[in-house]
C-alpha cells in the first residue's frame, strides 16, 4: 500500500465512479482498476461494490477511506512544514477575539506582527464568543481567545490569564457612600441600575451565575450587546456596568469612567487561547501564538492589561 494508491482510492470513493475518478487523477481507467484490485488483494477484503450506476464503498472500504484521508492530510502537512522550515513564516492567520480583548490586544499584537513577521497577514476578527467557538470548530480561523471553553473543551487550549471583573461608573455618578473607586461588595449591586449584555452573552451568563450563587438579585435596566454603547451610556451617567478592566481602559484613561474591584466575592474568569488540532498548523500560526504570549506578558507586566498572567503554562491538547 502506498500514498498513490490511497489517493486513487479516495478519488474513486468521492466521485462514486471509476470513470470520473480516472479523469480527476489523470490515470487510465484500467490502470485505476488494477490499483484497487491490488489494494483489495493486499488487505484481503473487498473495498468497492460495483454496479451499473457506479461504485459504492463496503464497510471495510469506509474504514480505509477515513484512514486514507488522514494519511494524505498528514503528508500534506509534512510537505508544507518542510517547505516553510527554511524561510520566513508567511501566509494569513485568522484570529478570533472577543470585543473586550480586542480592545487591548489587537493593536499591539498587529504592530508586533508587522515588525517581526512581515510576510504574515494578520486578520483580527472582533466577535462574540459564540461565533468564535463556531469558527474554531469549522476551521474558519486559526486561533481564538475564549473565556469559557464549554462545548470546545476538546480543542487544544492554553490558559493565558485570569481577569477580575470590575464595577464601572461615571465619575460624577458614583452610587455608593464610599469613596469613588473603593471596592464594591457584590451584594451592593442589588440596588444599582445596571447596563449589561443580553443573557446569551458569555459575560452576562457569568455575572448572572455568580450573582445567583450568592443570592444577589441584580437590577438590569438595559441590555446591550455592543461594548462601545455600554461604556458610552455609563459614561453619560445613565446606568452602571460590570466589565473586565481591559474592556474599558480607553474610557478610564480619558477620565470618562472610574472602576472599582468587586469583592465578597470577586468575579474571576480565566482567559484561554484555543486552536483546533484538526486544522493544519502552519509556521505562521505557530509564530502568531508565540507572539501573542509575548505581547500579553508585556501588557500585563506593564499594567496595561490588569490580570494575572498564566500564559507560560503549556498548551493542553485534549
Amino acid at each position: 500500500m502506498d500514498i498513490r494508491q490511497l489517493r486513487y482510492f479516495v478519488a474513486i470513493a468521492e466521485e462514486g465512479s471509476l470513470t470520473a475518478a480516472a479523469q480527476r487523477v489523470n490515470v487510465a481507467q484500467p490502470s485505476l482498476s488494477q490499483h484497487v484490485i491490488a489494494l483489495e488483494q493486499e488487505l484481503d477484503v473487498k473495498l468497492l461494490e460495483r454496479s451499473p450506476r457506479g461504485v459504492s464503498l463496503t464497510q471495510p472500504g469506509e474504514v480505509l477511506l477515513t484512514h486514507a484521508r488522514e494519511v494524505i492530510a498528514a503528508l500534506e502537512r509534512a510537505r508544507e512544514a518542510v517547505r516553510q522550515s527554511d524561510e520566513a513564516p508567511r501566509g494569513e492567520v485568522a484570529f478570533g477575539l472577543p470585543s473586550s480583548i480586542a480592545m487591548v490586544l489587537s493593536v499591539p499584537l498587529a504592530e508586533t506582527v508587522r515588525l517581526e513577521l512581515p510576510k504574515v497577514k494578520f486578520r483580527a476578527i472582533d466577535a462574540m464568543s459564540g461565533f468564535i467557538k463556531t469558527w474554531l470548530e469549522d476551521q474558519s480561523i486559526d486561533l481564538g481567545i475564549l473565556y469559557d471553553l464549554g462545548s470546545v473543551r476538546h480543542l487544544s487550549h492554553r490558559e493565558l490569564m485570569t481577569e477580575e471583573l470590575h464595577f464601572f461608573s461615571a465619575p460624577d455618578a458614583w452610587p455608593f457612600k464610599t469613596a469613588p473607586g473603593s471596592p464594591v461588595p457584590l451584594k451592593a449591586l442589588e440596588g444599582v441600575e445596571l447596563v449589561l449584555p443580553s443573557p446569551h452573552h458569555g459575560l452576562r451568563s457569568m455575572i448572572d451565575r455568580i450573582a445567583r450563587g450568592q443570592g444577589v438579585a441584580l437590577h438590569v435596566t438595559t441590555e446591550m450587546d455592543g461594548l462601545g454603547q455600554i461604556k458610552t451610556m455609563v459614561a453619560r451617567g445613565s446606568g452602571y456596568t460590570v466589565l473586565a478592566p481591559a474592556a474599558a481602559i480607553d474610557f478610564v484613561e480619558r477620565g470618562e469612567l472610574i472602576m472599582a474591584p468587586i469583592v465578597e466575592p470577586a468575579m474571576v474568569r480565566p482567559v484561554y487561547l484555543v486552536r483546533n488540532p484538526a486544522k493544519p498548523e502552519t509556521r505562521a500560526s505557530r509564530e502568531m501564538e508565540r507572539l501573542t504570549l509575548d505581547v500579553i506578558h508585556d501588557l500585563v507586566a506593564r499594567g496595561i492589561w490588569q490580570a494575572l498572567d498564566t500564559s507560560r503554562t503549556a498548551l493542553h491538547a485534549s
